[in-house]
């Protein structure tokens, strides 16, 4: 178990070795091994920051690269308030805890080591493994230090104007008549995955198998979104997978649903997914419990990714509205009274639903708040669309 301290109140490193301009702010980590005691002192040093935000986070990117843990948000890097952080590089010698005391001498908890005698055991093998370690990790310096942690907000604000830009082109095309379609493409892209072989997943695929009797139809689908995939491209690059997903939460969107905010940068596949990975439409509640839970999904996940038949022509109240409408007419079961024995509402598997005691309690949950459906919807198809990615 390691514990994290920020050493704080003094300005300079005088006396340590290491003489640092007392305008910069600086930070020392200290971490401490309860178990074989193998690090002393870890030390970490980033460079000036106009606040101690952006210090923290260029301190976790030095972290991240030395394969250090970073602290919870609990700990004692988070708590510590102070604006002057110290930095301290103290050799690990048999007098580090001295050392220590002479340059920070106020600290958030204790640090290395706690008996003199046992350093002087562990000392001759500690210091050859450090050697080790240094002469591995040095070269990492140099692109820890000189990395600019303005660089990452910039990729992430270019990110989010291209998604805007793939979003727009999506609305021009997607239409409330064709957002049932774009839906069900994403679930049968992503539906394959299997947790076991961690094959499948949200990789575009689903264009290389529009021949299986389960995507009979969605061609039409794939069609509208090529003109999507034209109209952005060359200027807008964007995978089939990434333009599935984002289409499939503008559907929801555009009828009506809640807005969901689709993460870029999957890969597509070369190769088609595996064959029969598909749930069947004649599960039972309980096969389709089983079925999901093989992909890494709920009970939860399973009956509020169904919701998604609220839209489309399944018998579930407006063609065109995503609502929690699919609940209610669930629990009223339409089907089993006779004037409605010949008219189409909902799948075999959308009537298991309220007949399995696990499903039954998120279907009573979602048709009285509709709220909490769009909440959870969103998780979960953010869920959905994210898992076995590969990303760039």
């Amino acid at each position: 178990m390691a514990r994290w301290c920020v050493p704080r109140g003094r300005t300079s490193t005088k006396g340590n070795g290491l003489d640092m301009e007392p305008e910069k702010r600086k930070m020392n980590l200290c971490r401490t091994s309860e178990s074989d005691r193998e690090w002393d002192c870890a030390i970490s040093r980033t460079a000036s920051r106009a606040d101690s935000g952006s210090e923290c986070r260029f301190l976790f990117q030095a972290m991240a690269a030395l394969g250090v843990r970073q602290p919870c948000a609990s700990s004692a890097v988070f708590r510590t308030q102070s604006p002057k952080w110290t930095s301290c590089i103290v050799p690990v010698t048999l007098n580090c805890r001295a050392q220590q005391r002479s340059c920070c001498p106020s600290r958030v908890c204790a640090i290395c080591g706690t008996d003199s005698a046992e350093n002087d055991t562990h000392a001759f093998k500690l210091q050859r493994r450090r050697s080790l370690v240094v002469s591995i990790l040095l070269p990492l310096l140099p692109a820890i230090i000189n990395s600019d942690p303005g660089s990452t907000a910039s990729a992430a604000e270019e990110e989010a104007v291209r998604l805007e830009q793939i979003r727009a082109a999506v609305r021009k095309f997607v239409t409330k008549a064709k957002a049932a379609g774009v839906l069900r493409l994403v679930f049968h892209d992503a539906g394959p995955f299997n947790l076991a072989t961690k094959q499948g997943g949200m990789n575009g695929s689903i264009v290389l198998e529009l021949e299986r009797p389960e995507n009979q139809g969605l061609n039409r689908s794939i069609k509208v979104l090529s003109k999507v995939k034209a109209a952005l491209e060359p200027d807008v690059e964007v995978s089939w997978a990434d333009l599935i997903a984002v289409a499939g939460a503008e559907a929801v969107s555009i009828c009506g649903g809640p807005k969901i905010d689709v993460q870029l940068g999957r890969l597509d596949s070369s190769l088609p997914d595996p064959e029969g990975q598909m749930p069947e439409e004649t599960l039972t509640g309980s096969q389709l419990r089983e079925a999901f839970q093989a992909k890494g999904f709920s009970t939860q996940e399973l009956v509020a990714l169904s919701g998604a038949h609220s839209v489309g022509g399944k018998g579930f109240g407006d063609p065109y509205t995503f609502d929690n409408i699919y609940y209610k007419i669930l629990l009223d079961k339409p089907w089993l009274t006779k004037e409605n024995e010949t008219k189409m509402i909902g799948l075999d598997s959308d009537r298991a639903l309220p007949e399995d005691e696990e499903c039954l309690r998120w279907v009573n949950a979602y048709a009285q708040d509709q709220d909490l459906f769009f909440r959870d919807f969103t998780s979960a198809y953010m869920k959905l669309v994210d898992t076995g990615v590969r990303r760039l």
